[in-house]
């Protein structure tokens, strides 16, 4: 089942553009949105863009670098024609037959239009107007901020709930699980060995099969872990602390 995509928004000198991602690394911004800044028939003018021989041969090596199925071979055969007053750019083509990413149309009223990865957005806006591109890249880093700054403050709160859990946790093991007769070191044993349990559970791993796979990262394997896996985490601690 595909995954329905994640859509925001920005907003520059009035105008509100779209921009949807499926797996929060490539986003796609959309053109259509874009060409409003400058135009009552935005489709036009993007695909007036897409007609210039720079342009295509931007987006050819655009392809080069990112995508590794882009068939560079049949691309040189696509662009003998543009430039000509016959030539039309087919976005529906341009990905069918050269299995090209960069650009997409979606349909639908409500955000439908044609989307391009950000690096090629950037340069349309460019080429509409520099102004309008530096508004949109300034809207552009206060959504990445916004979101760096929930993502940071979630993930610390579900470590320290986390963390404390885990207090819980170990003095549930001292107080109902560890004999008096026990060496400090067979009590760090079993406070690793419960701990452990955990993290099999949840990461696949020990601690320590982490720590030999990651030498030079600081921490502990609970400090990499998701914020969906820390949450997960807390929840079998309390459940354990409960049945200790």
């Amino acid at each position: 089942m595909a995954k329905k995509p994640i859509i925001e928004t920005i907003h520059a000198k009035g105008i509100d553009i779209n921009i949807y991602t499926h797996d929060f690394k490539n986003e796609y911004v959309s053109l259509t949105d874009i060409a409003r800044y400058r135009s009552t028939d935005p489709r036009i003018t993007v695909h007036n863009w897409l007609r210039g021989r720079d342009i295509v041969e931007f987006l050819g090596l655009w392809e080069v670098l990112h995508n590794p199925d882009f068939k560079r071979i049949d691309f040189d055969t696509f662009k003998e024609d543009v430039g000509s007053n016959a030539f039309v750019f087919s976005i529906k083509k341009w990905n069918e037959d050269l299995h090209a990413i960069g650009l997409l149309s979606k349909s639908g009223r409500y955000g439908g239009g044609i989307y391009a990865h950000m690096d090629i957005a950037l340069e349309f806006a460019s080429w509409l107007s520099p102004e309008f591109k530096l508004y949109i890249i300034k809207d552009y880093k206060r959504l990445k901020n916004d979101e760096s700054s929930r993502m940071s403050l979630s993930w610390n709160l579900n470590r320290e709930i986390s963390k404390l859990n885990y207090r819980i946790h170990t003095d549930a093991i001292r107080d109902n699980l560890i004999p008096a007769d026990l060496t400090p070191e067979q009590i760090s044993f079993t406070y690793a060995s419960e701990a452990d349990v955990l993290n099999m559970a949840l990461f696949g791993k020990t601690a320590k099969m982490w720590r030999d796979e990651n030498p030079k990262k600081k921490g502990n394997i609970r400090d990499y872990a998701t914020i969906s896996q820390l949450l997960v985490l807390s929840n079998m601690e309390s459940c354990i602390c409960r049945s200790v």
